[in-house]
């Protein structure tokens, strides 16, 4: 990369206002003062919706932000960053949230954008973008210099930068610096389990668990330096593999040298429900899906990998990769990494498990490491009981409200569970609070194996699993913070529509909210006692007279076929049916706005148990969040409602 870096051309400002938005893609330009409020929260759904990646190389530029929202508006069209000759993009705070999707970098990329400016990022995009060769910076003044003409040194868009990242952006990314880096295998990894030792410096869990995982080129590490580490698990969905594949192949050849193939994954779970999706049929962008399909399954079938494929004969998956991540193969103690956001769902069970880019995976296939910063822990204390019908859901909802969390002051940082309230938990619930560490800004998020981790993996897997002394955190580690909840004081939560941060408790919602559709699944909701949730609920409504009214729509999807073999056993079934249920088998569907769920128009409301509410995420109507017993409460209710509501309107 060039040692000084100049502005050749247009900068594009991320305004609230749509009509700046409109002047600048005219030919007008502006300055941060006359482009006004800039907008925050700047989503990968709205640099990249889900209905334009159907494509994993550069004719991604045609479409950077045809999601992105200002005001009520969707004012940047197809081709318009790239005919507008923008250079530089500037927004406000917590840039790139959302998916781990580095399609949307590589989109910016290559529209042109060579700079992002903003006054914070979320981890994993600034990663991506790191990793293929966009710079970024969160200091206005570089982007001053650049305006009044100067050449400013690569030197200030490292300042803050780890040594390690400092190479890989100065290598021009991931894959050029890859190339003449060493890469020992396991068998010549020395043990760093000695760092555990009487009198060495008390850490935290995910602390030790990298400790035990680095490089052998790296003797220890301290919080802040960027470190590679050993993945005991490397995986890749649908949407990603054949992006990951060609990356790979550029870089290293075709076949490509995989490390420890048997232990990378291939699940084909997001686009399996395409055919049911309204924009996917509506707009023609099956080919599109084909290809993406293709790219995927040639990987699957070139390389003697693991695969979770599609159902025969029914619309479906074996599973969504997180759940099945869970239910299959990751172990406490272990590394697990996949091209997608919510990863560290498997935190629930005191692994690390963190979301990389396409780059990063790619990387990871060949060498068996993956990069990550040793990170700093927040621990979230909860104590005492949750009431009757509040859920894990509930609490991670109520943390997204949190002005310290809402203002992206836990980004890159480890969320470590704890307190009499989680300990209670099942590892099902756990891995709600873990998954949408996603949402909460995190590097990840994790759960100190206890003895009900073991009867999980005995009872879903049937291993015989020992725990160590070592994995828990120490006495006296070190934490950025400690947030101390009162379970009993939360209520069931909403999040109004835009946002998982915009959180409300339910019992405060002060005007009622017809629905329309009512969503229970997704990695984050459609586990067997996310089941239990709905039917509890449901079997309480039919033995009341009560079935979800015509105007309104049920959709159960389940999170992979274990949990629906669990449901059948349970005698669930019958009760879904009497109710009303539209039963969905295992898929991402209207979570990634592909598949039954998904709203049809703009004036759609749904209710939602997934993760994320950002616009676009699950069609063009609004969705709220809620948890599964808010969710089927209000399917039978038509309207929002939870359930104590519910039973006290109909007792």
């Amino acid at each position: 990369m060039s040692d000084t870096i100049r502005l050749d051309s247009r900068v594009l400002y991320l305004s609230q206002d749509p009509a700046v938005i409109e002047a600048q893609l005219a030919g007008e330009n502006f300055t941060r003062e006359t482009a006004g409020p800039l907008r925050d929260n700047v989503s990968t759904d709205e640099i990249t919706p889900v209905t334009v990646m159907l494509t994993y190389d550069e004719r991604l530029g045609q479409y950077p932000y045809v999601g992105f929202k200002a005001g009520e508006r969707l004012p940047i069209g197809r081709n318009a960053v790239k005919d507008g000759g923008f250079r530089v993009t500037v927004a406000g705070k917590r840039y790139g949230k959302g998916s781990s999707r580095e399609s949307s970098p590589l989109a910016e990329l290559s529209a042109g954008i060579r700079l992002i400016v903003a006054e914070s990022f979320e981890r994993i995009y600034q990663q991506n973008c790191d990793n293929i060769g966009i710079l970024t910076t969160t200091d206005f003044s570089v982007l001053d210099r650049l305006l009044a003409g100067e050449a400013v040194p690569i030197d200030e868009f490292l300042k803050g930068r780890d040594a390690l990242t400092q190479q890989i952006i100065r290598s021009g990314g991931l894959l050029a610096y890859s190339r003449f880096a060493d890469w020992p295998t396991p068998a010549e990894r020395a043990s760093n389990a000695a760092n555990d030792a009487p009198g060495a410096e008390p850490k935290t869990l995910a602390e030790k668990i990298i400790d035990r995982h680095l490089h052998p080129g790296t003797a220890r590490a301290q919080r802040g330096d960027g470190v590679f580490i050993a993945a005991d698990w490397r995986f890749s969905h649908d949407y990603f593999t054949g992006m990951c594949a060609h990356l790979m192949h550029r870089a290293f050849g075709k076949p490509a040298p995989l490390h420890a193939p048997d232990h990378i994954i291939a699940f084909q779970d997001h686009l399996v429900l395409a055919p049911q999706s309204i924009p996917h049929v509506r707009d023609g962008l099956l080919p599109g899906v084909a290809n993406l399909m293709e790219g995927h399954t040639s990987f699957s079938r070139d390389y003697p990998v693991r695969s979770h494929g599609a159902l025969d004969g029914v619309p479906g998956s074996e599973g969504i990769c997180h759940a099945l991540m869970a239910e299959q193969y990751a172990l406490p103690g272990q590394v697990a990494c996949g091209t997608d956001s919510h990863t560290p769902h498997s935190g629930a069970l005191g692994c690390l498990a963190f979301g990389a880019g396409a780059t990063e995976i790619a990387n990871s296939w060949v060498t068996g490491y993956v990069r990550c910063k040793v990170p700093e822990t927040l621990r979230i204390e909860i104590d005492g009981r949750l009431r009757d019908g509040v859920t894990a859901k509930d609490v991670v909802l109520h943390l997204l409200r949190m002005d310290a969390i809402r203002s992206g002051g836990a980004i890159g940082l480890v969320f470590e569970y704890g307190g009499a309230a989680v300990r209670a938990m099942s590892i099902d619930e756990r891995a709600t609070l873990t998954n949408m560490v996603a949402e909460l800004g995190g590097f990840t998020g994790i759960v100190e194996p206890d003895e009900r981790t073991v009867a999980f993996l005995k009872e879903r897997r049937g291993v015989d699993f020992e725990l160590q002394g070592w994995m828990k955190s120490d006495a006296g580690a070190t934490y950025r913070d400690t947030i101390h909840i009162d379970a009993n004081a939360i209520e069931p939560m909403l999040a109004r529509p835009g946002d998982p941060g915009n959180g409300v408790p339910a019992p405060r919602l002060e005007q009622d909210v017809a629905i329309d559709i009512a969503y229970g699944g997704s990695c984050t909701a459609g586990k067997r006692e996310d089941f239990d949730f709905y039917h509890e609920v449901l079997r309480w409504g039919v033995e009341h007279g009560l079935r979800v009214p015509e105007r309104t729509r049920l959709y159960l999807q389940f999170g992979t076929m274990a949990v629906r073999a669990y449901c059948e056993a349970q005698g669930y079934l019958p009760v879904f049916e009497r109710a009303g249920v539209t039963l969905v088998m295992p898929g991402c569907g209207s979570c990634a706005n592909c598949g039954p769920g998904q709203s049809a128009n703009a004036n759609d409301v749904t209710i939602s148990a997934i993760n994320r509410n950002f616009p676009g995420r699950s069609g063009p109507g609004e969705v709220w969040l809620a948890s599964p017993y808010t969710v089927a409460a209000s399917a039978l209710a038509g309207k929002i409602t939870t359930f104590e509501q519910l039973r006290r309107a109909h007792g």
